[in-house]
């Protein structure tokens, strides 16, 4: 019987007690869930201990089911490490040959249903690690050793990184993600058979007045200010670009994806739930001069380099009724990695929850947004 309510961290932490023995980082009242099982991924987080509201989406009936499914196994999480691109010619979810259709695409074994093993834990800070083998599309081989840092970071650390000041009345979670890939085969990973990227994707808990906004570059060339048509053209009653700004709605109802390309992209990442008060700030990297990202694009591209730097997604029902969430992402990546035998690239990522009133969480999204939330909460 469970001892605590649905929607808690307490709830998650009992669900994932049933499967493994969970890694726990603990700062005061914000705690942080990690997963050796799957993948040293984010489960969740907290900034009111147990009984406190638990931010990532997890699926608790996969979890407890102990099903595994044949292509993806969508345990949520709130921010787990996969690798790209997804499609493509140097695709490493299609095996060669195949056409680019949902029923040839399958996860790697290694970011979807093979452990990572734990190197090092204590109370704030735990390490997991990875070698992974992996043939892309063009049958190239890529060897490499995935390690994943991750930290709870107290709230001075999070006043430094943020350049703010956290008003006393708020509550708040953040943690810091410190992802090495390695090349430890003997070929240098270069762009005629493939390159890879970290991909990093948050799966949150949606409601009807989550709104996700994304800040990005003016007056700059790119191709494009935000790509919205991985699903379908997304309405304009979904998707708002104003003048430095993207809006788009988290409320898990209507399926769809956005693009930013590096030329646009900046740092921060943003969602605000009215109905609960939780203010989510991203803050990733975006390398001044990195242009080539990996294209996942589900064809054969005449543009492999020229993919994301952010992305964001809402989740809804499928043409046949069935829904995976709900939930929202928002998701970075690192830019392509075109790396030497014995040579690693590291793409860090930070994520905090702010709960509290929202004139005092306007104040903090106004120091780091410069739009204050009504101007979210009014996008649509």
């Amino acid at each position: 019987m469970q001892s605590f309510e649905k929607g808690t961290y307490g709830y998650d932490l009992e669900v994932l007690n049933k499967v493994e023995s969970p890694v726990e980082l603990v700062n005061g009242n914000a705690r942080v869930l990690l997963s050796a099982k799957y993948q040293g991924r984010v489960m969740t987080s907290t900034a009111a201990g147990k009984e406190g509201k638990s931010y990532g989406w997890i699926n608790h009936d996969l979890i407890t089911s102990g099903e595994v499914l044949p292509q993806f196994n969508p345990v949520g999480g709130e921010e787990r490490f996969w690798l790209g691109p997804e499609g493509g010619q140097f695709s490493i979810f299609f095996p060669a040959g195949k056409s680019f259709d949902f029923e040839n695409w399958k996860t790697p074994a290694a970011i979807d249903t093979e452990a990572f093993e734990i190197v090092a834990v204590n109370d704030t800070e735990v390490v997991f690690s990875k070698a992974i083998d992996l043939l892309n599309y063009s049958n190239f081989r890529f060897q490499l050793k995935v390690k994943r840092k991750i930290t709870v970071l107290d709230k001075e650390s999070l006043q430094n990184e943020f350049s703010i000041q956290i008003p006393e009345s708020v509550k708040s979670v953040g943690y810091q993600t410190a992802n090495t890939v390695e090349n430890t085969g003997d070929k240098t990973w270069e762009k005629e058979t493939g390159l890879l990227s970290v991909w990093l994707l948050g799966m949150f808990n949606p409601s009807p007045s989550v709104t996700m906004f994304i800040p990005y570059k003016t007056g700059v060339e790119s191709d494009y200010i935000v790509k919205d048509d991985y699903f379908g053209k997304i309405p304009a009653s979904r998707l708002k670009v104003e003048e430095g700004m993207i809006f788009f709605r988290g409320d898990g109802k209507q399926r769809g994806k956005i693009g930013v390309p590096p030329q646009r992209a900046l740092p921060f990442l943003g969602s605000y739930d009215e109905q609960n008060n939780i203010l989510t700030i991203v803050k990733t990297e975006v390398p001044e001069d990195a242009t080539d990202y990996v294209n996942s694009a589900w064809e054969l591209q005449d543009f492999p380099f020229k993919g994301d730097a952010i992305n964001a997604y809402n989740d809804g029902p499928l043409e046949d009724g069935s829904q995976l969430g709900p939930f929202y992402e928002l998701e970075s990546s690192s830019p392509a990695l075109a790396l030497h035998p014995g040579e690693s690239a590291v793409h860090n990522q930070i994520t905090v929850h702010f709960e509290g009133s929202e004139d005092v969480l306007n104040t903090i999204c106004k120091q780091i947004f410069t739009i204050s939330l009504d101007e979210v909460k009014n996008a649509f």
